[in-house]
């Protein structure tokens, strides 16, 4: 899909019918398949909008639009240019209705998110803004991690809403449950802060979960020197095993006592207890033809 121009006569954003009309009228039912929940309410849309900070230049990028009750919100809150990245054919006429009513603003493309390459949606800043469908926010959260690690300019923020549940471990502190692979790989690379929740009923279907608002800002470099290879290999090694103290848990890296002793971490410690600059640490000690998963 690409953007729709503006039609002689066509309705200005805030005269578009509501969104249960609008998925009524194209047949927009929310398919378990795809993790679709839609957010309907546009004072929530709205809201979140606007914790992603000033749209009025750049591009916005919004993945999983649905009917569109976020991106009503974003181009309600002067986003200078929405790119909405939807990989579900049937939404693609009520879609255009919105891009019809945003008169230039709003892009359309059908694909799949985990696909397209963020610096072809646009120029710089590039944002995330979106409501995350449950099956794939944690791929996508990786994915788009894996990309500011080898360029942090790549993009500006990710504002996302997410399962409460994912949402915690992304900024969840050492020595607590949560605490694992995924927050080490996002705290390494971003400010991360939860914002708000969203109750199940302000959706349809409502989802069995409590959802969480989160932004990510990309640090201007990572929190402490490492390769992502050889973090991944770390983490990997250690939270595989996370019950066990580090001298069991990272023998699978090679001399696991030479490790510690390189840098200075106990033995006896467990990986939920070590910081992301201690993992940084670990990373840097691996021998070199370790680093790159040799």
């Amino acid at each position: 899909m690409s953007g729709t121009a503006p039609a002689p006569g066509s309705a200005a954003l805030e005269d578009l019918p509501p969104l249960r009309s609008v998925i009524a009228a194209h047949g927009l039912a929310a398919r378990k398949s795809l993790g679709q929940h839609f957010l309907l309410d546009l004072n929530l849309t709205r809201r979140i909008a606007r914790a992603a900070g000033d749209l009025s230049h750049g591009t916005t990028i919004e993945i999983g639009p649905g009917p569109g009750g976020l991106t009503r919100g974003l181009l309600l809150e002067k986003a200078a240019r929405v790119v909405a990245v939807e990989k579900d054919p049937r939404c693609r006429d009520a879609l255009a209705e919105i891009a019809a009513a945003a008169r230039g603003r709003l892009e359309l493309l059908q694909a799949d998110a985990l696909q397209v390459e963020l610096t072809a949606l646009g120029p710089a800043p590039r944002r995330i803004v979106a409501n995350l469908p449950y099956n794939v926010g944690t791929p996508l959260l990786i994915a788009w991690l894996t990309r500011i690690a080898e360029d942090p300019a790549v993009l500006q923020s990710i504002t996302v809403m997410l399962q409460r549940e994912v949402a915690e471990r992304l900024v969840a502190a050492p020595r607590t449950k949560p605490y694992g692979r995924l927050t080490v790989l996002t705290q390494w690379l971003c400010e991360a802060q939860l914002l708000f929740d969203l109750p199940p009923r302000a959706f349809v279907p409502p989802p069995k979960v409590v959802s969480s608002v989160l932004r990510l800002v990309p640090r201007p470099a990572p929190l402490a020197p490492a390769s992502p290879a050889a973090l991944e290999r770390v983490t990997q090694a250690a939270f595989g095993q996370r019950r066990k103290m580090l001298r069991q848990s990272l023998k699978s890296l090679g001399d696991a006592q030479r490790l510690l002793e390189v840098t200075g971490l106990p033995e006896t410690a467990r990986a939920e207890e070590l910081t992301v600059e201690q993992f940084c640490a670990l990373a840097r000690a691996l021998p070199s033809e370790e680093r790159d998963g040799a």
